[in-house]
């Protein structure tokens, strides 16, 4: 399967990985600015999420499809921004594959393997009982006021409504017609969208420590306090990682904040990804 993508810009590649909350569309707030900063931008949809189906496939990786799709627009090299799941998959690409990692921006990433805590252990059984009762605008607004912190406009918390509403009527649309001989399960894609497991992956094993590109961990201060504690540890792994954590920010900055945002990655992608290092 080719991941649905955007590509626009020219000059060194960075991938844009989309939280499990979102789609590709996250990332409207950056597109422009990253092309205008001289970069070649990608964005892509995991399966299940905007314009990619849910294909009943097992296994597969969600790095995997990035990878591929990455060989086919012919890019070796490039930097990886992931936010919550996406940058979960930013991680395992680049512990697995180094060499075709420039730079990583990990913004409220989540870590494979990772133990959920009381608080996400809540929100799994929350979400569950309310796919269980049908009652999907309910899981959604549990999203939004979840993972969204208090620098969301209400324009913001419609967006995110809009694209987390999308993702579950697909994926369960597709648990539906392959009834349940997938091995899919609602609670597996509460899972999904808590940001721990993508309908249909493997859960991967990967060593942060075997990452070489310099990194930049954001947590935010109004997140979940898992995902804080993952940025702490992702911090400590990669051996080239600073870490920076927003005060305002809750789980999804680049849509909180976008500006502020949009400046902390442009900065940190012009110092470590050169003009040279283009694919």
């Amino acid at each position: 399967m080719t991941l649905s993508h955007d590509v626009a810009g020219h000059g060194p590649v960075v991938v844009l990985l989309h939280s499990s909350v979102c789609d590709r569309r996250m990332w409207d707030d950056q597109w422009k600015a990253l092309t205008d900063a001289g970069h070649r931008v990608v964005r892509c949809d995991f399966r299940g999420f905007g314009d990619t189906p849910a294909e009943a496939v097992h296994p597969y990786r969600d790095a995997d499809d990035v990878l591929a799709l990455l060989d086919t627009l012919g890019v070796g090299r490039a930097a990886l921004v992931g936010a919550s799941f996406g940058g979960r998959v930013a991680v395992e690409i680049a512990a697995r594959d180094p060499e075709r990692v420039t730079a990583l921006a990990l913004l409220c990433a989540a870590l494979p393997g990772h133990e959920p805590g009381p608080a996400l252990r809540d929100f799994d059984s929350r979400e569950d009982e309310l796919i269980e009762a049908d009652d999907l605008l309910g899981a959604v607004e549990l999203n939004v006021t979840t993972w969204l912190g208090p620098e969301a406009t209400e324009a913001v918390r419609e967006r995110v409504r809009a694209m987390q509403r999308h993702a579950f009527e697909v994926q369960l649309a597709a648990d539906e017609a392959a009834d349940e001989a997938a091995g899919e399960s609602a609670q597996e894609a509460a899972d999904e969208a808590a940001g721990l497991e993508a309908p249909g992956s493997e859960e991967p094993s990967v060593d942060p420590a075997a990452i070489t590109a310099p990194t930049l961990v954001v947590s935010g201060a109004h997140d979940m306090a898992d995902f804080r504690a993952m940025s702490t540890r992702l911090a400590r792994l990669i051996p080239d990682a600073r870490h920076i954590e927003l005060p305002w920010a809750g789980h999804l900055p680049s849509l909180e904040r976008p500006a502020e945002a949009t400046a902390l990655l442009t900065a940190f992608l012009r110092e470590h990804t050169p003009v040279e290092r283009a694919a």
